[in-house]
């Protein structure tokens, strides 16, 4: 059995179920998904709920994710955890030697990048179908996308200001990063539309100059994330913030000609190794 622990938001979780999912394949084995980390952790709720996840959810609780389980191996080495082998993340860079691993397993990290999961695309956007049924108003702002030369730009405000630890590490993407690439954009697509995405609509109605038609997303609200990231993957191209959440957005796009501009620096803390981060296809300003 593959069990793979959930902590932080809605891309954080599915970045681990992501590799989760590739390696229960790969095994043959089944995926249990370890929420009880949301019980103490208050910064997200358990987010991939818009998915029809159950199978791997609503089952029996497993020794690796019990409370006497952690209770126990709290206090022991993770060589010699019980029943599992405990799989801490060792960097942030993607680890080839992961995907080799056998046996039972638990997953304990954020593994952020395609190289652990690239090969299951077809399986995640499956996986990854949004199932709750849109309002009337995302039903037509997804139909405005439709009609033309969309382009998602994310940004990403609050909770990177708002902690000062989390401020520290992360940092957010400078104006200068967006006009950069909304002009990159525009040299690019033809009657491009900037479909904007936020946490800070404020902030970005009040900074964000852009010279082409642009279209406000207001109406999701934190408990409706996922409506922000259907619709930042029906567009054509994709914008992203240092967020995992627009990272997602971008990685369902399904357009075959997609641009995908990224930041270069997705931290402030430089020592982190990010080159695994972008895939290769996608462009880091």
């Amino acid at each position: 059995m593959v069990i793979t622990k959930l902590i932080g938001g809605l891309g954080n979780q599915m970045f681990q179920f992501a590799l989760g999912r590739k390696l229960s394949l790969k095994l043959s084995s089944d995926l249990k998904l370890d929420t009880s980390g949301f019980e103490v952790y208050k910064l997200h709720d358990y987010g991939m709920h818009c998915f029809d996840l159950e199978k791997f959810t609503n089952t029996c609780i497993t020794p690796a994710n019990s409370p006497l389980y952690r209770k126990i191996n709290w206090f022991l080495p993770a060589e010699f955890h019980l029943g599992y082998k405990h799989v801490l993340e060792k960097c942030f860079s993607f680890d080839k030697q992961v995907l080799k691993l056998r046996g039972d397993l638990y997953l304990d990290g954020y593994w952020q990048s395609e190289k652990y999961f690239k090969e299951i695309r077809s399986t995640l956007l499956s996986d990854f179908t949004i199932k709750y049924i849109p309002d009337m108003q995302n039903v037509e702002t997804s139909a405005k996308i439709k009609s033309c030369e969309a382009i998602s730009l994310h940004i990403r405000r609050g909770d990177y200001l708002n902690n000062a630890q989390t401020l520290e590490k992360h940092g957010v993407c400078s104006l200068d990063y967006y006009h950069r690439a909304v002009e990159y954009m525009a040299e690019r697509t033809n009657s491009p539309a900037f479909f904007i995405f936020s946490d800070d609509h404020e902030w970005a109605r009040e900074n964000l100059k852009i010279n082409y038609p642009i279209t406000f997303i207001v109406n999701n609200n934190a408990s409706k994330n996922y409506e922000d990231l259907r619709l930042m993957s029906q567009c054509k191209h994709n914008i992203i913030a240092n967020s995992s959440f627009s990272w997602w957005g971008a990685w369902l796009n399904e357009n075959p000609d997609k641009i995908v501009i990224g930041p270069k620096h997705w931290f402030n803390d430089t020592s982190i190794d990010t080159t695994d981060l972008i895939p290769e296809r996608w462009l880091s300003l």
